[in-house]
């Protein structure tokens, strides 16, 4: 059983940063990878970026070059380093661990 806790969102306004946190507990010696999903009103959630047991990265076309996911040393927490954010990046961001682990997510919203 693994356990996901996301915090750090909130509003800020286009261009500013957010830096998402994601703690996992449990059997986190069973976490092979994770990553952070995003899902807007009437689209689908999307991956936004993962990263392996070994520290090997994968984002999404629309947030290269702005997002930054890593860990801590412990590989306990996951955090997505967000800057030059725009309004088409607001949604419920979803911490996810395979094969079936979700947090609760948290609302980030762009808006002047």
């Amino acid at each position: 059983q693994v356990q996901l806790v996301e915090s750090g969102g909130g509003l800020v306004q286009p261009g500013g940063s957010l830096r998402l946190s994601c703690a996992a507990s449990g059997s986190i010696f069973s976490i092979k990878a994770m990553g952070w999903y995003r899902q807007a009103p009437g689209k689908q959630r999307e991956l936004v970026a993962a990263i392996t047991s070994g520290g090997s990265t994968n984002y999404a076309d629309s947030v290269k070059g702005r997002f930054t996911i890593s860990r801590d040393n412990a590989e306990n927490t996951v955090y997505l380093q967000m800057n030059s954010l725009k309004p088409e990046d607001t949604a419920v961001y979803y911490c996810y661990a395979p094969t079936h682990y979700w947090g609760q997510g948290t609302q980030v919203t762009v808006s002047s």
